[in-house]
């Protein structure tokens, strides 16, 4: 993606089922879930770069000794800040022999525990305070009452939660989602506790006994159907207790991933299946994905369950993760990714005048790369056909004849390739433009000047900043005939509210490109009309809201909307002729038919709350608001 975003967190859980001795003699030291956890997070990087965080559960220690550590980072490298803190007892020199010794380390070094639960973090709400850096933590002098939390998760309706809280008797220390979620969780937690307390307590049990007790039969579906029931968003959530239980749960949409492996020594959870497969060395079949809706439970004793605690919806998981966010490296991603771009080859095609002699085939940028490989295998398809054709219809068929069939094939180039990361210092210099000009460097004379087309494929449009800035200008240094810009993605035209940092209909080209339509074509009424209905919507239960802002593209098509695009987005000066083509919403389901959450190309929302963040994100548009939408 070219135009940077912030997306989705990641989370990692591990529980250690066998004693750390066991992993001491079996793989010769008691780290060994604390390494797996530290390629876990390695390997998701990816997902969340403005903080990272762990927090382990030490099982079967002394009262006044602490069974739960956080480690958590927001510095420039927060993975290697938090694990060079978690290792810095670990490597003392005064430790060197002592750190061999299993109960000794279990005893002193605050990361030696069965349950471990890592986090990495993309801030949307808190910026980059360290107070908003997962796992978040609720503790307690009661085990069974002490909660840590991590999550990939936004919830659009953190007004009702808070409000909850509040009705609860509450006084919420801040007001996000993550503090909300916390507290929610928390609170029945704690009513659960209470409830079994009381029971124990008729039953005649001492106060000690009933600690145990609630340990053994605390009911963790219950309290999370209670503490979710009114939960409006996107969420893959894990959480450790004190006594030792751990839980990931899901939300009914399965609009954020999950999976986990399970055997008897280890349970695992990750967001992305191939980062347990590598950590794990295990084939893909044996990962499971944590249902939509359910939590995956792992109980103190070691019993592992998996049931429902919200009804499943229809399934609208997160569609830009196989785009774009999750790692390239699993099997079907993989594959998913070179359909999309396979799908494209009619439209390219078509718009080079099918003339392949002249026309080289790029992409931009790395991430593209996937789908660049299912574009030319497309064009080669479609070049195969020809041959035959060509040959079979052919009057003289002769050695030089066939030669010259056969060397007809895609012409392919390594065109941009990206030179420098822009510094946040001058992001708002007045040579910013000037500078931005320089994030990709080009190839030269990859092309032929002045005759060839340019196809360069990128995964997704969102602002076309970079494009408009950058990109192009670049570009046309080679001086192209026609650039033709292809995203792998359909038009993104509204907002997201589960995860993504796309929360601003202005910032969409798409959305701005719909608005010169209606401007140009004189229905301007149309923008009134959409701003006075999502006004009157404003102060209605989000269950009654409709998204009105999709009034605003229903009167062109989308060729109309691509075509605007490029005229906004081709800068003053340009030599070559520009046209950009997106992916159809249909190709879209057709490259990945198992994940439909398409409602920032669509509009459809799987949840209420997502139609009421759209229209207040259209109301700050219109009122100049530059703020999220929620």
């Amino acid at each position: 993606m070219s135009d940077a975003i912030k997306h989705e967190c990641g989370i990692a859980m591990i529980r250690l089922l066998k004693p750390l001795e066991y992993y001491h003699e079996k793989y010769g030291t008691w780290m060994y879930g604390l390494q797996k956890l530290y390629l876990l997070m390695e390997k998701q990087h990816n997902r969340g770069q403005d903080g990272a965080g762990i927090a382990t559960v030490k099982f079967d220690v002394d009262p006044g000794d602490k069974y739960l550590h956080r480690f958590r980072a927001n510095g420039g490298s927060p993975i290697k800040e938090v694990f060079d803190e978690v290792y810095k007892p670990i490597l003392s020199e005064s430790n060197a022999e002592l750190i061999k010794d299993v109960d000794w380390a279990k005893e002193n070094i605050p990361a030696a525990g069965e349950l471990y639960l890592g986090h990495l973090r993309y801030g949307t709400f808190g910026n980059n305070n360290i107070e908003f850096v997962h796992p978040v933590m609720r503790e307690s002098n009661w085990k069974s009452r002490s909660l840590m939390l991590a999550g990939n998760f936004n919830m659009t309706n953190v007004d009702e939660l808070f409000r909850s809280l509040i009705e609860y008797g509450q006084h919420p220390k801040g007001y996000s989602d993550t503090i909300t979620v916390l507290e929610k969780v928390g609170f029945h937690l704690d009513e659960e506790n209470q409830m079994l307390f009381r029971k124990f307590k008729n039953e005649g049990y001492s106060n000690k006994e009933i600690s145990a007790l609630i340990a053994e039969k605390i009911d963790i579906n219950k309290i999370l159907q209670e503490a979710s029931k009114d939960w409006d968003g996107g969420y893959a959530m894990g959480g450790l207790i004190g006594h030792g239980d751990a839980f990931v749960t899901r939300d009914p949409w399965g609009i954020r991933p999950a999976f986990y492996y399970a055997d008897d020594e280890i349970v695992v959870v990750a967001s992305e299946r191939p980062v347990i497969q590598t950590v794990l060395n295990i084939e893909s079949d044996k990962i499971k994905e944590v249902k939509p809706g359910s939590a995956l439970v792992v109980r103190r004793n070691g019993d592992i369950s998996e049931e429902f605690v919200r009804v499943p919806q229809q399934r609208k998981s997160c569609s830009f993760e196989r785009i774009y966010f999750s790692r390239g490296s699993d099997k079907d991603i993989y594959k998913e990714r070179k359909k999309l771009g396979d799908l494209l080859t009619p439209k390219i095609l078509k718009s080079i005048n099918y003339d392949l002699e002249n026309t080289v085939f790029s992409f931009i940028p790395n991430t593209a790369e996937t789908a660049f490989y299912g574009m030319v295998q497309g064009v080669e398809n479609y070049i195969d056909e020809w041959k035959k054709k060509t040959i079979l219809e052919a009057d003289n068929v002769d050695t030089e004849f066939i030669e010259k069939v056969f060397k007809v094939r895609p012409r392919v180039e390594k065109i941009a390739i990206k030179d420098i990361k822009l510094r946040t210092f001058i992001s708002e210099d007045k040579g910013r433009d000037d500078l931005v000009g320089h994030v990709y460097d080009i190839t030269y004379d990859s092309i032929n000047a002045g005759v060839d087309n340019l196809v360069i494929i990128d995964d997704s449009i969102v602002r076309g900043t970079t494009l408009k800035q950058s990109i192009l200008r670049i570009l046309d240094r080679l001086n192209p005939k026609k650039i033709v810009i292809v995203s792998s993605s359909p038009q993104i035209r509204y907002p997201d509210c589960y995860g993504i940092d796309m929360a601003k209909l202005g910032d969409f080209v798409a959305f701005r490109a719909a608005i010169e339509l209606l401007k140009e074509t004189g229905k301007d009424h149309v923008i009134d009309e959409v701003y006075k209905m999502a006004k009157s919507q404003e102060n209605i239960p989000k269950e009654e809201v409709v998204n009105y802002v999709k009034e605003i593209y229903r009167p062109f098509t989308a060729e109309q909307v691509s075509n605007k695009i490029a005229q906004l987005l081709k800068p003053i000066g340009l030599g070559a002729e520009v046209e950009i083509i997106f992916q159809s919403i249909e190709g879209l389901h057709e490259a990945c038919p198992n994940d439909l959450g398409d409602w920032y190309f669509t509009g459809d929302y799987p949840t209420p709350g997502g139609n009421k963040v759209v229209n207040t994100s259209f109301i700050n548009y219109i009122e100049g608001k530059n703020k999220r939408a929620y």
